[in-house]
């Protein structure tokens, strides 16, 4: 039951999302760029009674994954802004999160410290 609720209160956030964007793609853009999912997520974890060292490790996780969400938003608007197919676009800005996590990954990991 409990997970029902849960599936429930976020596709109804999410649907308000959407019918907001309907209306006004300037303020639904701004409401969907609210870290509602992060945010959701963490009080589903919070109110399942995880640790906070453990909800604390979530958020690390979700700021870890901020510059590629943004690459994967900035990839997806510049090619539909210059007529790209959706899907393609779509595409195109999963590949470009990807290998901004590999990027990013390759970075923290202190590899180019390591040159010789």
């Amino acid at each position: 039951m409990y997970t029902v609720v849960k599936i429930t209160i976020s596709a109804l956030v999410i649907g308000m999302i959407t019918a907001l964007a309907k209306h006004s793609p300037r303020y639904g853009g701004i409401i969907a760029a609210l870290p509602l999912v992060s945010l959701l997520s963490l009080f589903w974890l919070y109110t399942q009674g995880e640790r906070t060292d453990h909800l604390s490790q979530f958020l690390y996780g979700v700021l870890y994954g901020l510059p590629s969400t943004i690459v994967l938003i900035f990839v997806v608007a510049f090619s539909l802004k210059h007529s790209m197919p959706f899907f393609l676009s779509i595409v195109l800005g999963i590949g470009g999160w990807g290998l901004c996590l590999v990027l990013q990954k390759f970075l923290l990991s202190g590899a180019l410290l390591n040159l010789r």
